[in-house]
């Protein structure tokens, strides 16, 4: 009965875990994630000595911080990629619980760091941002509650998902971190349409979050002020967005050569939100477009091997978690070139954070874990004989 329905694949009986691991992973995806951190390690060479001279630290501090939290984050990725699509799910409701409730403490406890947010705990020798690890424990709960919703007498999953999305999205509203309730919607949005949404739906729920950004610009002089300063025609050249497009500018298609660039000097974002204008000026538009290829890697990759994936939770929570990790990163490159407006969010990877770097890998894990070939037929083959 079980090949009539998934087809007949050999199976190696008593494989061990690491090869059968190196067997079925996305070596590709796996190769680009490494590049994206060893080149995050390069900028931040290059990015954080100012700052780190501007706090009394010495030169290479952030970069020796950004080395750890970087190689905890490569360890997690590969521990869960270990993992099966079931424990990949267990964890995820665990630890989006943990980030839920953490995000609701975040007004009584958080602090904001002086940057007008309360996203962060303050713990002493370090910060931590529940956002980030929310995220890829949403996508994963929302995966499956929308694909148990397409179950004979399953659940209503989708209306679930979607109560708890909006729930998430104004949480994260309050603090405000507009950019990443955005993201937030937006991963929903997709896992949403690829498990069947009526096109109308998604129209009403573009609709409404036009309507929540009127709101908040009339009602919140932190989102009005970053809105004014997109739409400006002039832009002012003292502020961060001024420096990131004066300094991709000088860089040109070769850069101005390592070590050279001035804009590390002036942005106080340079090692986190605006770390592509470092990336542009000192080495040029080749390296801006290596890194978006790497991007594009990793997402088409993912999104081309869950097109066979035949389950329908792990085909909705890793196309969710795919999407969200390559608009992250286009709205980060997009700020600093004013396609958007400032959001404070990271580059993946490649960006200052520990947070940042901790939660990447967790997303990558879990979506490298997804993608691993299984024993199973392809997804057309079985279309097909239904047909029939």
């Amino acid at each position: 009965m079980t090949e009539m329905v998934y087809g007949s694949v050999p199976t190696r009986d008593g494989e061990p875990i690491l090869p059968r691991w190196w067997r079925t992973i996305d070596k590709w995806s796996l190769s680009a994630v490494f590049l994206l951190f060893g080149i995050g390690l390069l900028l931040g060479l290059a990015a954080s000595p100012p700052l780190a001279q501007r706090n009394g630290f010495a030169d290479f501090h952030y970069v020796q911080r950004q080395a750890f939290f970087g190689t905890l984050a490569m360890l997690t990725m590969f521990a869960f990629t270990l993992m099966s699509p079931q424990t990949v799910r267990r964890l995820a409701v665990i630890g989006f619980s943990i980030s839920l409730v953490a995000l609701m403490l975040l007004p009584i406890f958080g602090t904001d760091y002086g940057k007008g947010a309360v996203r962060w705990f303050s713990l002493g020798f370090g910060s931590i941002q529940p956002s980030e690890f929310l995220k890829p424990g949403f996508i994963v709960v929302a995966g499956w509650m929308i694909a148990a919703s397409n179950e004979v007498a399953g659940p209503p999953g989708k209306s679930y998902s979607f109560a708890l999305a909006l729930f998430i999205a104004l949480l994260l509203t309050l603090q405000p971190d507009f950019g990443q309730a955005s993201l937030v919607l937006f991963a929903w949005g997709v896992m949403y349409f690829v498990g069947g949404a009526p096109f109308f739906i998604l129209a009403g729920i573009a609709g409404l979050t036009m309507a929540g950004g009127a709101f908040a610009y009339k009602n919140s002089e932190h989102f009005a002020r970053r809105i004014d300063g997109f739409l400006s025609a002039e832009v002012d050249p003292t502020t961060q967005l001024g420096y990131a497009a004066n300094a991709i500018r000088e860089g040109g298609f070769f850069g101005v050569g390592v070590g050279e660039g001035t804009v590390k000097w002036s942005l106080p974002d340079a090692h986190t939100d605006f770390i592509i204008a470092v990336a542009a000026e000192e080495y040029g538009l080749i390296l801006v477009l290596v890194i978006i290829f790497l991007y594009a890697t990793i997402a088409l990759r993912s999104l081309f091997r869950l097109m066979r994936e035949r389950d329908p939770f792990i085909r909705l929570a890793g196309t969710g978690l795919a999407c969200t990790f390559a608009v992250q990163a286009m709205i980060n490159m997009s700020v600093a070139v004013r396609l958007l407006p400032a959001k404070g969010m990271t580059l993946p990877f490649v960006s200052y954070g520990g947070s940042s770097l901790i939660a990447g890998g967790i997303l990558i894990g879990m979506l490298l874990a997804l993608t691993r070939s299984r024993p199973q037929g392809e997804i057309a083959d079985h279309l097909i004989r239904r047909s029939r």
